[in-house]
């Protein structure tokens, strides 16, 4: 029999039994209810996975188009016919055979096809990708169960570098980069499908035919404002253009001005979007008409002259005295000639392209109305046109403005604007004041069938109808009698301003020295605009002023346009 003492190390030994059993089932009981019900979904997911296998079906991406006036339809972004050769393993009866004949026909080692089509817990395996057509019939022949061919489609581009900085380009991985391609890939690459199938506990497919198929939603095929036949003939202009002036670069847009489509955007130098991986200067994929910001200088002075004309402070006939420089905040500005003209009108002003008088005309309004107008006109923010790499310019806030600032900002210096900016306020201009939203989509055209109509879009009235038309003539004036001379057409009456900008040192101090960057902004025909032309050469080497630059280069622009649309002469 136990004595007492032996007893109670029993009874203590049970004890501390017990409550370690207690501590430890309540530990399980925790435990459990931390996976059943705090990570059930958690756990769940884990399982599912090992229940299922799945494979992803690429869709086809849509294609982007462009017509001509009479609504052809040209492709310049579409897809080949490759194809893609993949295996289901656990269907190739005799995998030593099709190992062989894969391994011939696709140029590939027996090994390494070998290892993929063994697998049999692998329910799809790419063998190759674009694979040929002969190549592709050869397998078809075999008809060797597993072994299945698929379209896989390669972007190509078919009108090579035609409008290559508006369509971007898709990269190794199809993903798109850079204009249409880098805004809308979503749009365009579509939805994948999924193929599904169930697994029993040893990892073996349970049913092949039991599996779950959700099938691609191809992606939508993008139509484009720009007229095939006038980007094609505006980039080549704009080719000879710069090569004949020794130029950096260039740049031109045309805008149907009533509805703010773009008919053409083109920039130089470009790239061939099918070779991309050949061009060694990445800056070349970007769009300089919506990325690139310049010092726009006098072609401002129509933004100037639109807001005192509005305001009702000056009218074309308005004089002042014009003794060729005007001392702001300490600073002596100067005309670009140099020159003091005396007496002169506002029309006169653009015509010569007055600095002077440009801050007579701001004068007028104030500092703050002037800068409002800035900001009504869209300058400062991005248009919202749908590409990629917008930039939206520097218009510094007006409390960081000083009052020369202003006073440069008159006649286009000290301020940065895009040429999509700047083309559209010209536009706005020519639309009787009401500024339209910059469009480069006309439709995009749904997998199903649907057709989605994109439709010009106000933005705002900007100024009135009465100063547009007001101060149209006096841009006719500039090209009749002023430094727009050159781009004068016979028949036609053309409004238009130059501009010869200084470009600003990367220091920040100063200006360079006999570089400039020459443009044209204008529109026709004055009376009825069916185009606005925006016109950049930079850094032409032979030339310094825009008048002989960029102002030819819009006349050549204007004249292909008004034998296009066969618009009839209006003088």
């Amino acid at each position: 029999m136990r004595t007492y003492q032996e007893q109670k190390v029993q009874r203590k030994r049970i004890f501390i039994l017990s409550v370690i059993s207690l501590i430890l089932g309540a530990g399980l009981i925790a435990r459990l209810f931390q996976i059943q019900v705090i990570e059930h979904d958690k756990y769940r997911a884990e399982a599912e996975k090992q229940h299922w296998t799945q494979q992803e079906i690429p869709a086809r991406r849509g294609g982007i188009y462009v017509k001509n006036k009479n609504g052809e339809k040209y492709p310049l972004a579409t897809n080949t016919t490759l194809h893609l050769v993949y295996a289901v393993p656990p269907q190739i009866k005799d995998k030593d055979k099709a190992t062989k004949d894969m391994a011939s026909i696709l140029n590939l080692k027996e090994d390494e096809v070998k290892k993929d089509i063994s697998d049999d817990q692998r329910l799809y395996i790419i063998i190759k990708h674009k694979i040929s057509d002969e190549e592709a019939a050869k397998i078809k022949q075999l008809g060797t169960t597993g072994i299945s061919l698929a379209p896989e489609p390669q972007r190509v581009y078919p009108e090579k570098s035609l409008a290559a900085n508006i369509l971007g380009f898709t990269n190794n991985d199809g993903q798109g980069q850079y204009g249409i391609e880098g805004y809308f890939d979503k749009e365009l690459k579509g939805k994948p499908g999924i193929i599904k199938a169930e697994k029993d506990v040893s990892g073996n497919l349970i049913s092949w035919n039991g599996m779950d198929l959700n099938p691609s939603n191809n992606g939508d095929d993008i139509v484009l404002t720009i007229d095939r036949n006038v980007q094609y003939k505006v980039e080549q202009i704009l080719d000879k253009a710069v090569k004949k002036h020794g130029a950096d670069s260039g740049s031109i847009i045309v805008t149907e001005p009533k509805t703010g489509k773009i008919i053409a955007m083109a920039c130089y130098p470009s790239f061939d979007p099918n070779n991309f991986s050949q061009v060694g200067n990445m800056d070349l994929f970007k769009n300089s008409n919506v990325s690139n910001v310049w010092e726009p200088g006098s072609i401002f002075k129509i933004i100037t002259m639109a807001a005192a004309l509005n305001e009702g402070k000056v009218t074309p006939d308005t004089t002042y005295n014009d003794t060729g420089s005007v001392s702001v905040g300490g600073h002596t500005i100067r005309n670009s000639d140099n020159k003091a003209h005396g007496i002169q009108t506002m029309t006169q002003v653009l015509e010569q392209s007055l600095n002077t008088g440009a801050i007579f005309a701001k004068n007028q309004i104030g500092n703050q109305v002037f800068y409002n107008y800035l900001k009504n006109f869209g300058f400062g923010v991005p248009t919202g046109i749908t590409l990629d790499g917008e930039s939206g310019g520097d218009i510094p806030p007006f409390n960081e403005w000083q009052e020369a600032s202003f006073a440069t900002a008159a006649f286009g210096q000290g301020i940065a604007i895009t040429p999509l900016q700047m083309s559209t306020a010209v536009s706005t201009i020519a639309n009787g004041g009401k500024m339209m939203q910059p469009q480069i989509i006309e439709e995009v055209d749904h997998p199903d069938g649907k057709k989605e109509k994109i439709e010009p879009k106000v933005i705002r009235q900007v100024i009135s109808p009465s100063t547009a038309a007001a101060l149209g003539g006096m841009m006719v004036q500039v090209v009749e009698k002023g430094h727009g001379y050159q781009a004068q057409i016979p028949g036609y009456y053309i409004a238009g301003k130059t501009g010869t900008a200084q470009i600003p040192l990367s220091t920040g101090l100063g200006y360079a020295s006999n570089k400039t960057i020459g443009s044209f902004a204008g529109f026709a025909p004055v009376n009825d605009p069916k185009f606005a032309i925006l016109v950049k050469i930079d850094v032409p080497r032979d030339v310094i002023w825009a008048e002989s630059s960029a102002a030819p280069v819009f006349g050549e622009v204007a004249n292909e346009l008004l034998n296009y649309y066969k618009i009839p002469p209006s003088r």
